[in-house]
């Protein structure tokens, strides 16, 4: 798993890398006179897509690609319309949004109780779950982990906030946590022996570590990803 989330995470850096540097040409063209940069702002729906790339690029789970779809598909409709290319009026179509969410509470609904049996099978005494899948939209979400093998996972929080406390867990040499806070924050809680690795990137955001040294390195949490507007914070 860890090797996955490397790679995933290289991706993910290559779509911001080329972001800015697109970024930059515009300012610089415009300085230039050569592009009116008034005309380039209208496709500021470019963002959605963006962020809904980065978090395909940056996902291993069914609901990570449901959300950067999302994303991606509301910058396709604003961007057409801004085009003038198909009439897509939010005020008229904004039930559509309602449906999507919809959507995906029934998909969680359905493939969560699987996922709680095979869980449940796979763990046995350890308290939990080994890898954990926490996503909140528009809400919060708070969850213990107790698993004595914790293996990672994968946090997401839009336009809300999601906390996991795992001060009674334990690492088996090293674990790999993806967060992606967009519009949100994400709060890890860990315990006092664990060696904790930011290795996120922030976006008009924050990744902030609150914890003491331990006295050694065998348990490593490396937290990866990004804050967009967002914060996220380890602490024990």
């Amino acid at each position: 798993m860890k090797n996955d989330l490397s790679s995933k995470g290289v991706t993910s850096q290559v779509v911001l890398g080329l972001l800015v540097i697109l970024m930059g040409l515009l300012f610089l063209l415009d300085n230039l006179g050569i592009l009116d940069m008034h005309r380039a702002f209208s496709f500021w729906p470019m963002a959605f897509i963006v962020i809904g790339t980065v978090k395909l690029c940056d996902t291993q789970t069914r609901g990570g690609q449901l959300m950067g779809s999302a994303f991606v598909g509301i910058g396709v409709l604003l961007l057409l319309d801004r085009m003038d290319i198909i009439d897509f009026n939010v005020r008229t179509m904004w039930p559509v949004f309602l449906i999507g969410f919809g959507g995906f509470v029934l998909y969680k609904a359905i493939t969560g109780p699987r996922l709680a049996t095979a869980v449940s099978l796979k763990d046995g005494m350890t308290g939990g779950s080994d890898v954990v899948e926490c996503t909140a939209i528009l809400g919060g979400f708070e969850r213990r982990i107790t698993t004595q093998n914790f293996r990672g996972g994968e946090v997401t929080a839009v336009l809300g906030g999601c906390s996991l406390d795992m001060r009674n867990s334990s690492i088996q040499g090293e674990a790999v946590i993806n967060v992606f806070a967009f519009w949100g924050g994400v709060t890890i809680k860990c315990p006092p022996d664990w060696t904790v690795v930011l290795q996120g990137t922030p976006i008009m955001g924050g990744f902030e570590e609150k914890t003491i040294a331990p006295p050694d390195s065998s348990k490593r949490l490396v937290v990866r990803g990004y804050a967009i507007m967002g914060g996220v914070e380890v602490r024990n």
